[in-house]
């Protein structure tokens, strides 16, 4: 069952709906219930609430039918709730740029909902505005584990996510629901990640994938699931192995149970992405968006040390 006081802390303390505001929520067959526990609950706030139903997308970062493409352009707040991603779409990005504040929650449960929704939204928004500005005043960021990660990301006037926290107040806020984490899309990543948790769409691992990248651009892949995961990347295409974000995990009370939703928020975690990197003001524009959790990194930004072994330092 749907706690009130999560469903609560997302309309006043993130997105802050107004009265006199209109509110979407977009959600497809599989999320439904979800997405009606929070229509129920705006339009106890607004009388200007609606629910839209659609059949899930196939992919992450799959744009939505055009019907809920063009409503989108009309409501001042939305919530995404859907099986597969639309944060990273052509639908969402025309939305706020038209001034909608926005939240997605992809593939989200109850379980999410009620344990990594109602949290402090201030205090994370200034711990997420502190990641960001050392990371904005970057210009490379090194990733280490000692299963053998290590890769290099160039920052290069990437645009980034989460730099508010979860606080979406203003025109054209967006961001994942449960919040916390902070991401860019690099301009160049070379080395290797080794990811030990979890993988969009493989759920939590049980023996680690090697990805090795050049030129921000995945070229080889093994491990025990190496040839399901190639296979999801080649039903796109090459553009889909395009290294397309690096995010670094915040939430408190997120925890790593195999939904990539609030696993790459993990606090001691980040999350390397291949695939779709639009939201950040590239031009990779590719129908998947697929995350990858590894713990415990050392993370240096121009050499000077950020996070040892999961635990921040700065």
């Amino acid at each position: 069952m749907i706690q009130e006081s999560a469903v609560r802390a997302v309309f006043e303390r993130s997105l802050k709906l107004k009265r006199t505001e209109s509110c979407l929520i977009v959600t497809d067959t599989v999320k439904e219930s979800i997405g009606r526990a929070f229509y129920e609950f705006a339009k106890g706030i607004t009388s200007k609430a609606k629910i839209l139903v659609m059949e899930p997308t196939k992919e992450h970062a799959s744009e939505p039918p055009a019907e809920i493409a063009k409503a989108m352009l009309e409501y001042d707040v939305e919530l995404l709730i859907t099986s597969k991603s639309l944060t990273h779409t052509a639908a969402r990005r025309a939305a706020t740029d038209k001034g909608a504040r926005v939240g997605t929650m992809p593939n989200i449960i109850e379980e999410i909902v009620n344990r990594s929704l109602d949290i402090d939204y201030d205090v994370l928004k200034a711990r997420s505005t502190y990641i960001y500005g050392l990371l904005k005043a970057s210009d490379k960021v090194r990733v280490v584990t000692e299963l053998g990660t290590d890769i290099t990301f160039e920052v290069g006037g990437s645009g980034f996510f989460g730099a508010t926290g979860g606080v979406f107040d203003r025109p054209g806020d967006y961001g994942n629901l449960p919040e916390g984490e902070v991401s860019f899309a690099p301009s160049k990543a070379d080395g290797v990640f080794v990811v030990d948790a979890s993988f969009s769409g493989l759920g939590l691992l049980d023996s680690p994938l090697k990805l090795k990248a050049k030129d921000c651009s995945v070229y080889e892949i093994t491990g025990k699931r190496a040839e399901e995961f190639k296979e999801r990347l080649d039903r796109v295409g090459p553009k889909a192995y395009v290294v397309a974000e690096l995010g670094i995990g915040l939430n408190p009370k997120a925890i790593i149970m195999g939904n990539i939703l609030e696993d790459e928020k993990v606090i001691g975690t980040v999350h390397i992405a291949v695939g779709n990197n639009c939201s950040y003001g590239r031009t990779n524009n590719v129908p998947l968006h697929l995350d990858g959790v590894i713990t415990k990194p050392t993370v240096y930004l121009d050499g000077k040390l950020l996070m040892e072994k999961g635990n921040f330092v700065l």
